[in-house]
């Protein structure tokens, strides 16, 4: 691993929750949420008229809201519109030190991601911040999804691939009423945009999440679908409700049982390779190099977790 993926932060996002910029009200309720990310939005949730002064909302909110140990999220406007490089620089300047991300919608190319990067890196010297902002991105048009792995590469400030299926349905023509209905597609219609994803966010390590599910009030239909990106790889999904927020956190974490058991694989291994032994039967189960690896995944989400 380069070292400049060493240096990118660990960050739980198992829920990231979405909350527009111009609500001063949701902004305070998200502060005190479950969640363990939380994005104030200056895109979609908030409308063009408002889009201006929702920027001092979201300023007065990381820097006086108790924000806990949540990872703090702005989602700008995309590049193509006029608001974008002000959203950065405003913000930034404004509550730089109390800012963990920028979320970067609809990303098309490598550029667009060096383009916020070099943007950062100025507005951070010209404020003497010491702590690095870092940046997520949208992958929610086909463009993005074809330059993927350009992408993927493009910064190393560059901390998680998030999919988009609402604005990337209306991208390559999908019906998405079709997706979440008897439409005859034999299959999960997002399950290879899904996986390209999480395989190149895997690649670069970076964090996959995937995007919103509309139906707030069909928690099991969204823990469906929470259980779909995670068996592909994603460590996490938006929540666009708070109602949202405790199904993606249970989804996405490991059971205490599983833990235990990790622990146990991970250490009987351990102790057969001090002996000159490269596997170890426990309880029935053969263990490995390949089998460590994928316990080090759940024994590292425990950690973060604090399991």
């Amino acid at each position: 691993m380069t070292d400049s993926l060493k240096t990118r932060p660990r960050r739980l996002r198992r829920s990231q929750l979405s909350v527009p910029g111009s609500s001063e009200k949701m902004m305070a309720k998200a502060a005190g949420s479950a969640a363990d990310h939380v994005f104030l939005d200056l895109e979609d949730a908030v409308a063009p008229n408002a889009k201006v002064a929702a920027r001092a909302k979201i300023v007065t909110a990381l820097r006086e809201l108790d924000w806990g140990n949540k990872t703090r999220c702005v989602r700008i406007n995309d590049l193509g519109t006029e608001y974008a490089y002000e959203d950065v620089i405003t913000v930034v300047e404004g509550a730089g030190e109390y800012l963990d991300t920028i979320m970067v919608p609809k990303v098309k190319a490598a550029h667009d991601v060096m383009w916020i990067d070099i943007l950062l890196g100025q507005i951070e010297r010209k404020l003497g911040l010491t702590r690095r902002i870092g940046v997520e991105v949208l992958i929610e048009e086909v463009e993005g999804m074809m330059n993927i792995d350009a992408i993927a590469a493009a910064s190393p400030r560059l901390e998680c691939l998030i999919f988009g299926m609402g604005d990337y349905s209306a991208s390559q023509g999908i019906d998405i009423g079709g997706a979440f209905g008897p439409s005859g597609y034999p299959g999960d219609i997002w399950h290879y945009p899904r996986y390209r994803l999480a395989i190149a966010a895997r690649a670069h390590g970076l964090d996959a999440v995937d995007g919103p599910f509309a139906d707030f009030r069909n928690p099991e239909a969204y823990r469906e679908e929470c259980r779909r990106a995670m068996t592909l790889g994603c460590v996490g999904k938006w929540a666009i409700h708070p109602a949202q927020i405790e199904p993606a956190l249970e989804v996405f974490s490991p059971s205490a049982e599983a833990v235990a058991r990790a622990r146990k694989l991970a250490a009987a291994y351990a102790e057969a390779q001090a002996r000159g032994e490269g596997a170890v039967q426990v309880d029935g189960v053969m263990v490995d190099v390949a089998s460590i690896r994928i316990l080090q995944n759940v024994i590292d989400k425990a950690e973060m977790i604090g399991m």
